[in-house]
Order: C-alpha cells, then structure tokens, then sequence
C-alpha cells in the first residue's frame, strides 16, 4: 500500500508547487563531489549523540526495520521539483523511538559517505514523511541519487535530504552542515523560498 503524502503542501501554502520552483519530470542527479563507493559487507547506518541508546545497523538489519512507501514531492533548491515521487524506507520517528532520544536533544545533524552532513531541528524530522529511503519507484534507490539510503524532507528543499546517509547524530545545538556553512538557509522552507540564509 502507497500512503499519498503530497497534501503536505497545504501545511505551508495553497500552492502544490512551491514559488520559483518549475515541474520536472525527470529527476537530475546533483551532488558535491560524485557518487561514492559503498560496499554492503561493511556499510552500517549509525546513531549516536542525545541519545540513551547508539544504535548500528547492517544493510539488511536496515532494510528489515519497518518501513512504509509513500508518494511524495522532491523540492531541489536549483528550482525544480518532482511531484508525486514514490519513496520507500524507514520513518524518521522509528529511530528515535529505538534510539530512546534524550530531552536535551534538539537538532539532528546526518552524515553521509561522501562527507557530507546537514542539519534540521528534531521538530523538522520527528514526523512520518522523513524517511531514510531505500526505494524508488518500486525499485531499490539508484546510486546516483543516494543509494544505498538516503533522507528525503518532503517539507524542505532536497539539500536537507543527505544522500548516500550512513548515520545520524542528535545534537543537543544547532551545527551547521555542509551547504549551511556555505550560506544556505538554515529553515530551507520552498513555500517561503528559504534559499539562502
């Protein structure tokens, strides 16, 4: 069964797509720096930081969590977006609750293989549209978009979605990621085009 998440516009604005972004139908691949290599022998996802429990996981142990599958729409902060994506991994909610996140956690930095990391409130991710995804389409994620997992925020541009994830850090203040440091905004909401900070 595929829950339909694409009403979460109404949240934020009356308009499905967000101002000064335009429908694409294909899906670009951007990234910093390429696709990295992995190797699902020895990759893990990680948590760690405010928490009463770190928790690691295999690959499979990853994909064996309960997960969901979910249409959704992708915001890219270069102006385009995807509506009706269909996604499929782990909401974000199911690692906190196994995680046992402590009161003084307030903002969740990920990680990523490449290196990269961006950050978000805990109040921006403790809802079930943040997933670590896994699928697309029905088929596992492609390494170019992120494979073997990555985060999707329906609710903020792409770059608050790490691709290629491999852990996720509770932080207990704000610090800010890779494009943050670099003068992207912070809130990254497409409604209120939060580009840049």
């Amino acid at each position: 069964m595929v829950e339909d998440a694409t009403e979460l516009y109404r949240e934020y604005g009356d308009d499905r797509l967000p101002p000064g972004q335009r429908e694409f139908d294909e899906f670009p691949v951007l990234s910093k720096s390429g696709t990295p290599s992995w190797d699902p022998e020895s990759w893990s996802f990680d948590v760690w930081g405010a928490v009463e429990n770190e928790l690691s996981f295999s690959y499979q142990a990853f994909r064996d969590l309960p997960s969901t599958t979910q249409r959704q729409d992708f915001h890219c902060v270069t102006g385009w977006s995807a509506l009706g994506c269909e996604f499929t991994g782990v909401p974000f909610p199911e690692i906190t609750e196994r995680a046992g996140v402590r009161s003084d956690a307030v903002h969740v930095l990920f990680h990523a293989l490449d290196g990269y990391t961006t950050d978000l409130p805990l109040s921006d991710c403790q809802r079930s549209e943040v997933l670590f995804a896994y699928g697309r389409g029905g088929e596992d994620l492609a390494e170019p978009h992120g494979g073997p997992l990555r985060v999707v925020t329906p609710h903020k541009y792409a770059y608050k979605g790490a691709k290629w994830v491999e852990g996720v850090e509770f932080l207990t203040e704000p610090e800010p990621g890779y494009w943050e440091q670099r003068g992207y905004s912070d809130t990254a909401n497409p409604w209120n085009e939060e580009r840049y900070g």
